[in-house]
């Protein structure tokens, strides 16, 4: 059993080719893997305790990193925030993507007329960064990388890398990081009022902001291209403030950050090593789930502020729709070992131009 790295971060969405089309021309997500529509019957704890008709894309870069779930209700219409979203709310205020050169991606978004919010500068370790939104109000982080899958595409970015999460209390959940999805490494530890911040919503408070990376190399068939990840996490630290959090009184699927998905291998051992340690399923397909193209087993859990994680064990994914030629995860040998790049490569024949 292993965490093969984040498998892509959920969105919600009001149209969702829309919003396909643009992370596809701005961020290099143009690998869609599936796209289905139907009906969500088993995030009833979530969706006011009835199924909810849903169009969901997955797209992929296939540089490297996790990729992105577009989601967008049909039958109902998507909720935003009640009030504007700041740092250090609880939930995911930002997805981080990798890329290759900051500064170049930094103009040619702000040539595009892309809504930026800060100037490339440097984070507390060094590695130069900027935010941006995207038309429907997503703050992006977009951060220097050193880890590629591959660096054949004109894009500046690859995939996500990882996400930025407000918490109310930071050794809790940094207890929850380490010990449930494997984050052991610590990147910086600081408190202050951060310069590199400066146009973000919220950030003229003071925070306690932790960088968190794991040490051991992640394992599993896609691990080679969803490559390392991070997880900043954020505390507000100004007397008398309550942070809210940024899903109250809406359903998952709303408009705005609803998950982060990590690619698992052996979810029912999984299961037991998380409850042993007090961490329940709230969610769990209970076997394999049919999504269209693809098809697998997914679970979620609520990390200590609520914030959802979800997890799922591929056992089905198209490479080439066309010839039907389609991957059985859950018939391989060896599930630690990586698929061989040609397999992986192979999906940019579905590439959107």
């Amino acid at each position: 059993m292993f965490i093969s790295g984040i498998q892509q971060i959920g969105i919600g969405v009001s149209n969702v080719h829309e919003a396909f089309a643009w992370y596809c021309k701005h961020f290099g997500m143009d690998v869609p893997v599936f796209e289905e529509a139907a009906t969500a019957g088993l995030m009833l704890p979530y969706t006011g305790g009835k199924p909810q008709d849903r169009h969901a894309i997955l797209a992929l870069n296939l540089q490297g990193g996790g990729g992105v779930e577009i989601w967008q209700y049909t039958n109902r219409t998507p909720v935003p925030p009640a009030d504007s979203t700041e740092l250090g709310d609880l939930g995911i205020f930002a997805a981080k993507i990798k890329c290759k050169n900051v500064q170049a991606c930094f103009y040619e978004l702000q040539g595009r007329g892309a809504n930026i919010l800060t100037e490339p500068s440097a984070r507390p370790d060094g590695l130069e960064h900027f935010f941006v939104k995207d038309p429907w109000g997503n703050p992006f982080e977009v951060v220097a990388g050193n880890e590629w899958f591959s660096r054949s595409r004109p894009n500046h970015t690859g995939g996500m890398l990882g996400c930025l999460i407000g918490v109310s209390d930071m050794e809790r959940s940094l207890a929850f990081y380490r010990e449930i999805l494997g984050y052991d490494w610590i990147g910086y530890d600081q408190t202050g009022q951060f310069a590199d911040w400066q146009g973000v919503d919220g950030a003229t408070g003071t925070y306690r902001r932790v960088l968190l990376g794991h040490r051991a190399k992640r394992q599993g068939p896609f691990s080679r291209l969803l490559g390392d990840s991070e997880i900043e996490l954020v505390q507000n630290m100004d007397a008398g403030h309550t942070p809210k959090h940024i899903y109250r009184d809406r359903y998952w699927g709303d408009l705005g950050f609803i998950h982060l998905c990590f690619d698992v291998t052996g979810m029912a051992r999984l299961k037991e090593l998380f409850a042993s340690k007090g961490h329940l399923f709230t969610v769990d397909s209970s076997g394999s789930f049919d999504m269209g193209e693809a098809a697998g087993h997914f679970a979620y859990l609520e990390d200590p502020d609520g914030t959802l994680i979800e997890f799922v064990e591929t056992h089905k994914m198209p490479i080439l729709k066309k010839l039907k030629w389609y991957l059985h995860l859950n018939r391989r040998p060896d599930p630690a070992k990586p698929l061989p790049d040609w397999i992986l490569k192979a999906l940019g024949f579905s590439r959107v131009r």
